[in-house]
């Protein structure tokens, strides 16, 4: 699965594709814009973009493609069964006050009460905008994502480097702290 992700990548996106042709060089340039233009473009893309850049044994961003694909999944799916629901229900409403019929499936509960239909179809509105807002939060959040981990694919954070923290007395009646930074 990860190689058949990999190639779609490489097919879909090989003008972006960048090669490193000297063994001196160990860094390929990578760009921030790219990975959040492939982010926005195709969901996940940029993430696997910014996965394929880092260096070897620092490779993490690829399992976030499944939790994004399943945010947006679900989200999708609230939105479609919640309109569904609303389309029911402004149906069942419509026939409560124009023809005086009840409702014969699981609204049969509430007879001929238009004002509890209403407040059923409200209610299911509502919950509809709130995954829509949901789905373009998830949207957002994998771009915005793509962005800042694109930022820090060539960012080292080694063994060697340190950080001190100890009590010191500059002077005799001062007490104070000493912070070490070091790299090596």
């Amino acid at each position: 699965m990860r190689l058949l992700l990999v190639l779609l990548f490489f097919a879909g996106f090989s003008s972006f594709a960048q090669e490193d042709t000297t063994a001196v060089q160990d860094t390929v340039t990578h760009s921030v814009r790219k990975a959040t233009i492939l982010s926005a473009s195709l969901p996940g893309a940029g993430q696997i973009y910014n996965h394929l850049a880092m260096p070897k044994g620092k490779k993490k961003a690829w399992w976030k493609v499944p939790l994004i694909y399943g945010g947006l999944g679900t989200m999708g799916y609230f939105i479609a069964s919640n309109h569904s629901e609303v389309l029911t229900l402004r149906g069942h409403y419509t026939n409560i006050v124009d023809n005086n019929t009840a409702p014969t499936d699981e609204y049969a509960v509430y007879g001929t009460d238009a004002s509890a239909i209403l407040s059923l179809h409200d209610q299911y509105a509502q919950w509809r905008d709130f995954s829509i807002i949901g789905f373009v939060a998830v949207y957002a959040v994998q771009v915005i994502d793509a962005a800042v981990e694109a930022h820090f694919v060539n960012f080292d954070v080694s063994e060697d480097l340190s950080l001190r923290l100890s009590p010191t007395m500059p002077t005799p009646q001062t007490a104070g702290i000493k912070l070490s930074l070091n790299f090596h």
